[in-house]
């Protein structure tokens, strides 16, 4: 059930890894590195929340998520193929589009999987797993590219290219595995029988309670969608601004849509039921999306300008196209490799430490164990002792991707358990779309385009983070 999380996690690695330099190698200024960035929290948003709810109700001789399986893996090697060998910004930029959108496609129904066919007593040590799977693959991913320059022989130089050989190779290794990791989970996972599912299962909550509040709702979303674009349209803000103003926007009518609907009787409001469910959120959940803001907002940041801040600050280049650039990108793939490890290992111990101690207690402090690895890559000068602040990262990546969802899956219905897995991944996109649009300007202007910096702001992210889970009620 797990294994198809190694091939997903390849693809985001990789993604991780390499993007940014990509990018600065088309020729892109290290201020504009968060827009373009914005891809994948995008694909989140959109994709995320649909999927759940489409496999909620698919039934197919494939099951309820096997299909979405197959057709993300599927574009995601596509899209894979096609990156590296983008010879223009816009080219990339939409491949980068097409590859966030489908490995989205295909990464909601794994953590639905394990909803679907585990007791809540086994969910926390299933999600772990996971964690393993997930770090096993971006181990893989993250270090493919120094494997092939340093092992396999292939050219680390650009020789006046975009790209070094040694990246194209990995990208489609990095396909090949993709494909053949998610097909040995379609073939060997049976997915449980679904009994008694309602396409609305509360309608005549929804109708006396809801309407007149989603209608509510949808008109100050609006209204302050288009506030924010009046105001950034005034004073020449920065472009991203309107991008989260457009999302307010579509928020807000879609709610407004919804309470027409059900005033007019309709019992099943199709995909715009996801709105309801959002509204209708339950407690804990709604309080652990302050906690993701805060640890998405400073991940972000490290996946951006990691390689930008060790390629400066430790190899002494931000010539994308250098030797001593490159070498200090490939680096950060072996730290980024060493972090998915040890949160691969971390993830066998933290069920038992969680059992212990508590989810949250656990949760905070791998959280702050993660701001102080992020603080570590300024306060550490020799590139090679930056492994240490790597360890700290991966205790919380271990935690980020387990314990959340383990407090989720014991808070929400059964019935609705695509769902909301989708609904929770906006909390994680939400940050990253405000971390694309300030990240810009703060660092280019405020920071003085030194990317260092930009580790630094994703530390503090992280510590209040950690603080901010003493909210987030008890299991």
């Amino acid at each position: 059930m797990c294994a198809g999380l190694f091939g997903v996690q390849i693809v985001w690695g990789l993604h991780n890894v390499n993007t940014s330099r990509i990018f600065q190698a088309l020729g892109v200024d290290i201020a504009d590195l968060p827009i373009l960035w914005i891809a994948a929290p995008i694909a989140g948003l959109l994709v995320q929340p649909i999927v759940g709810y489409l496999s909620d109700r698919t039934r197919s001789p494939l099951g309820r998520r096997r299909p979405y399986l197959i057709a993300g893996g599927l574009l995601s090697a596509l899209a894979l193929c096609i990156m590296p060998n983008a010879g223009t910004l816009w080219a990339c930029s939409a491949t980068l589009w097409l590859l966030t959108a489908a490995i989205n496609i295909a990464m909601e129904p794994f953590r639905a999987l394990v909803a679907d066919r585990l007791p809540d007593d086994q969910r926390t040590k299933g999600f772990a797993v996971q964690v393993f799977f997930i770090g096993a693959g971006a181990v893989f991913a993250s270090i493919l590219p120094w494997l092939m320059a340093h092992r396999f022989g292939v050219n680390l130089a650009a020789d006046g290219q975009a790209l070094p050989p040694s990246v194209r190779a990995a990208f489609y290794v990095g396909a090949g595995c993709l494909l053949l990791a998610v097909l040995w989970t379609v073939v060997t996972t049976a997915e449980p029988e679904v009994v008694g599912f309602a396409a609305s299962p509360e309608p005549e909550r929804v109708a006396k309670a809801g309407g007149l509040g989603l209608l509510r709702s949808g008109a100050l979303w609006a209204l302050g969608g288009a506030g924010l674009t009046s105001f950034a349209l005034g004073t020449g803000q920065e472009r991203e601004i309107h991008l989260i103003a457009i999302i307010a926007i579509g928020f807000g009518l879609a709610q407004v849509a919804a309470a027409i609907l059900r005033g007019r009787g309709a019992a099943s409001l199709g995909m715009l039921e996801i709105v309801e469910d959002i509204l209708h959120m339950p407690r804990l959940l709604k309080r652990l999306a302050i906690v993701q803001f805060f640890t998405w907002f400073g991940l972000f940041a490290m996946w951006i300008y990691t390689v930008p801040a060790v390629a400066a600050r430790h190899f002494g280049s931000g010539d994308a196209t250098s030797a001593a650039y490159n070498q200090g990108a490939d680096w950060v793939g072996v730290l980024f490799a060493g972090y998915n490890g040890v949160a691969a290992l971390a993830a066998l111990v933290l069920p038992a430490v969680a059992a212990r101690v508590g989810r949250r207690a656990c949760h905070a402090v791998c959280l702050l164990l993660g701001a102080l690895g992020l603080a570590g890559f300024a306060w550490v000068d020799d590139p090679v002792w930056l492994w240490l602040p790597s360890v700290a990262i991966g205790c919380a990546w271990a935690a980020i991707l387990s314990i959340p969802y383990a407090l989720l899956a014991g808070a929400v219905p059964a019935r609705k358990a695509g769902v909301y897995m989708g609904i929770h991944n906006i909390f994680l996109v939400l940050p990253q779309l405000v971390a694309a649009t300030i990240l810009g300007p703060l660092v280019g202007n405020m920071l003085g385009g030194h990317a260092i910096h930009a580790l630094t702001l994703a530390a503090v992210s992280l510590a209040i983070a950690a603080l901010c889970m003493v909210f987030v009620p008890r299991e």
